[in-house]
């Protein structure tokens, strides 16, 4: 297992995107990973040996179309920003995972319950098969730019740090 080896969450967005940017700053080898659960998909994603791996398959279709977090639009985002970083991007295919997710929550709500699919989301997908796939990767750490916290410096003189 390479403790060098990274895999980071990619959403299109800023903070996992500088999170990339921070740990290639570091000297981590950093294996973008896009989550997916919706449309289906034939095309795959290469290995980084040219090969297809068609168990990450790439979204397809209208990527100017923002649909909401993990559209198909965030992934081209995050296929965007690791072919800019020059690290390995892979879009996994998480639809069936979520579809649990999304019944686990309408059956809770008939229920008369007030669910709350973020928790499932996190323990199933997010910190699950995320790591499963870190693993199948040889990859020691995971990161996500979820929650980041920004640090400013002292600028006026005080000795603290924001």
């Amino acid at each position: 297992m390479s403790q060098r080896r990274v895999v980071l969450a990619m959403s299109g967005g800023v903070d996992s995107s500088v999170a990339a940017g921070l740990l290639l700053e570091q000297g981590y080898e950093v294996v973008g990973v896009f989550m997916r659960h919706g449309e289906q998909s034939s095309q795959a994603c290469e290995l980084g040996d040219g090969k297809p791996n068609p168990l990450l398959p790439i979204l397809e279709g209208r990527l100017d179309h923002k649909q909401g977090c993990c559209s198909a639009s965030d992934a081209a985002d995050a296929r965007r920003v690791a072919d800019k970083l020059s690290i390995p991007f892979y879009a996994l295919d998480l639809e069936s995972e979520f579809k649990q997710i999304v019944d686990y929550f309408v059956d809770e709500y008939q229920q008369g319950r007030t669910p709350n699919p973020c928790v499932q989301c996190n323990n199933w997908i997010k910190f699950g098969r995320l790591f499963d796939y870190a693993d199948a990767v040889d990859a020691y750490y995971v990161a996500t730019g979820h929650y980041a916290r920004m640090v400013r410096p002292d600028t006026h003189g005080t000795g603290d740090s924001q």
